[in-house]
């Protein structure tokens, strides 16, 4: 009777470890993306400065725009978290106020200056945009999910649909202009910072007033 063979090759790898990847090659992506723009970054450029291959880095995204969704997704999280933890008789322009990083997580973390180099992108580069704007199509139901928990109404009520959608193209405006308004290089951080969140409790109130 034969033994059973062992178990050959790498093992496999820890979700961490997955992430981390997916992260590193986000990182990477943009940094070409920015440097020598989209159609001449390659799949294999972006796997070696990751240190793997490209087959590696399609493993993991399907197109090179793609592979920037960790950074433009990160902030989905975190404003869902500051909705449900959004308190009665809070005005919504505080909504990010309780969290110090929330406004910094709502771009992607990291080096602040390259996430917001990469939204502008996102206006001159269609293959970004189309990634900026399906991760904001993906978020709206979470918001309204979060906005129907929050309000105890079901699922299929339209009003948290509503105010998800108000929700989510008020977040991506904000974003966008002040993406746009510390194009400067040379900005320091903490002026990127507190334009972001001045930014952002600007059109949330606007958003709060409504149509007149």
């Amino acid at each position: 009777m034969t033994e059973p063979r062992g178990r050959t090759g790498r093992p496999p790898l820890s979700e961490e470890r997955k992430a981390e990847i997916r992260w590193q090659i986000a990182w990477a992506a943009v940094d070409l993306f920015v440097a020598q723009g989209v159609t001449a970054t390659t799949g294999e450029q972006i796997g070696q400065a990751v240190g793997v291959s490209s087959r590696t880095v399609w493993r993991y995204f399907p197109s090179k725009e793609s592979c920037v969704r960790p950074l433009l997704s990160a902030g989905i999280d975190l404003a869902v978290a500051c909705l449900r933890d959004w308190r009665s008789g809070q005005p919504l322009e505080q909504l990010f106020d309780q969290e110090p990083t929330a406004a910094h997580g709502l771009v992607g973390g990291g080096d602040r200056a390259t996430v917001g180099a990469l939204v502008r992108l996102t206006r001159t580069e269609p293959g970004l945009r189309a990634v900026w704007l399906q991760m904001h199509d993906e978020a709206e139901p979470v918001f309204a999910r979060a906005l129907a928990e929050r309000a105890d109404l079901p699922a299929d009520d339209l009003r948290p649909t509503i105010r998800a959608a108000m929700l989510n193209a008020t977040l991506r405006a904000a974003v966008e202009h002040c993406a746009w308004r510390t194009a400067d290089a040379s900005a320091d951080p903490s002026t990127v910072e507190a334009e972001l969140r001045a930014a952002l409790r600007s059109a949330l109130r606007i958003a709060a007033e409504g149509l007149s």
